[in-house]
């Protein structure tokens, strides 16, 4: 659970702040955190752990937040870091993690309704029971990226009736009205949809 209290050196500028923040949210949306990880203090040693589970899927292994005094580590280093982390989880759909936590927050029908499948066959992707297929995995980790965004200004009800409400920066129509039957990866309407969820991480920084 993502529930910051506390900032620590050296996360001390929005930038570096807003970049932590998305990829925490991201992460714990894309089922990389463990169920019983609590993360309250935004500092070095919580971070460092994040990352460690996210080499654990094969992601961004190259990466690595070395030991040290927090004071000795440049911001403009640190942010760097944390763009190259976030741009990692951004490239790497992970369905066998991203199913049963997207799952758990949005709920079976409301997850089936923004992939435009059935509730049954999100059944059997989540159970393994079927590979995902590449579109299916693609929409997947869309709708991950977004739920990792709104967490940091929602809790899970929150995050569900997100999708639901008419926004005016949509036209008047809610986000769940932007991803159409048969909606694709770049498409307006689901990069509407994902500019809006993105400000919200930059506004929860600030």
């Amino acid at each position: 659970m993502i529930q910051i209290e506390s900032i620590l050196a050296p996360f001390t500028s929005p930038g570096i702040v807003a970049q932590a923040i998305a990829a925490l949210g991201r992460a714990d949306a894309m089922g990389l955190l463990p169920a019983d990880e609590r993360i309250l203090t935004l500092d070095l040693t919580s971070f460092r752990k994040v990352v460690q589970h996210i080499h654990k899927a094969g992601i961004a292994r190259t990466i690595r937040l070395a030991p040290g005094d927090p004071r000795s580590i440049s911001g403009a280093r640190l942010e760097r870091t944390l763009e190259h982390l976030n741009t990692a989880l951004e490239e790497s759909p992970v369905p066998e993690f991203e199913w049963s936590r997207l799952a758990d927050v949005l709920g079976l029908d409301l997850l089936a309704r923004l992939l435009d499948i059935s509730a049954s066959s999100v059944r059997r992707y989540k159970a393994a029971a079927r590979t995902t297929p590449d579109d299916v995995a693609g929409r997947l980790h869309f709708v991950s990226l977004i739920v990792g965004d709104l967490s940091g200004s929602y809790n899970e009800i929150g995050i569900r009736q997100w999708f639901h409400r008419k926004r005016a920066q949509l036209g008047g129509r809610a986000p769940l009205d932007m991803l159409r039957s048969g909606w694709k990866l770049g498409q307006p309407g689901a990069r509407q949809v994902q500019v809006l969820a993105r400000a919200l991480t930059s506004s929860a920084a600030t």
